[in-house]
């Protein structure tokens, strides 16, 4: 059985990651089968958006493979598991094109930290997501301590990692770690509406704010301030941009080809 699959409903590519009887876990080569589906997805100009999720009914993502790890030593793990999981998970974060997770159960450990490298997170109402590595001994190490000190309060990320405790979707949604709490069988569904709103936007616009968002969030206010005036020119040198406008005071729908 594949790891991962992948599923086109027009403008909106579906990847499943499909190892339902280790709630979805992620070993070397599940992540490696993952980068090279999302790769192609990438690549898809006829793809504008990328909806992740898991297969079955418990899990998104239950975490990493705790008798893998418990195998490894330091420089080993430095050089195999870490060295992929940090490749594949800042190819996510730095993709040009909007990503959504459909969370549709357990988020625990790297399940979160692949929350967290997404854009939008849709949770299912019976989700439940934390970083519980140190209830193990570790850490988190696939991006996590960093990614979640720099999308919520400190006070809160340094809870959930010291403690290691789950916390409920409605709770995460309160923290903004995802955007909206969904019954269940409503989580893909919702995530694909949301993804078939953004999908109708210029994917050159888009692509242009993500990386002015990515860019200018690194940088300090009057370094960010500037670029932002330079990639929006940028943005009035594309076709898309003048098809809104025109579209606006025509009083019609744009259609938008990105360029």
């Amino acid at each position: 059985m594949t790891a991962i699959l992948t599923e086109r409903r027009g403008a909106v590519a579906i990847l499943t990651i499909n190892r339902p009887e280790t709630l979805n876990a992620l070993d070397v080569p599940t992540l490696i089968e993952f980068e090279a589906a999302f790769a192609a997805l990438e690549a898809d100009a006829a793809v504008h958006v990328i909806v992740v999720t898991g297969a079955g009914e418990r899990a998104f993502v239950a975490g990493g493979d705790i008798a893998d790890l418990d195998s490894r030593q330091g420089l080993p793990h430095y050089l195999e598991f870490a060295e992929v999981v940090h490749r594949v998970f800042a190819r996510v974060e730095n993709c040009d094109k909007p990503t959504i997770g459909a969370v549709n159960g357990w988020a625990l450990g790297g399940g979160t930290e692949l929350v967290l490298a997404l854009d939008l997170r849709i949770a299912a109402d019976t989700a439940r997501l934390g970083l519980p590595e140190i209830t193990l001994g570790m850490f988190p190490g696939a991006g996590g301590t960093q990614r979640i000190v720099r999308q919520l309060p400190l006070c809160r990320a340094k809870e959930l990692m010291f403690t290691g405790e789950h916390i409920t979707a409605q709770e995460a949604a309160a923290i903004g770690l995802v955007n909206k709490v969904v019954p269940k069988a409503e989580v893909l569904s919702t995530a694909l509406a949301l993804a078939d709103k953004i999908a109708a936007k210029s994917p050159l616009v888009l692509k242009l704010l993500k990386r002015t968002l990515r860019h200018g969030a690194d940088m300090p206010l009057a370094a960010a301030l500037p670029f932002e005036q330079a990639m929006i020119g940028l943005v009035l040198d594309s076709r898309d941009a003048h098809e809104g406008c025109r579209a606006f005071i025509e009083k019609r729908a744009p259609q938008f080809k990105g360029n």
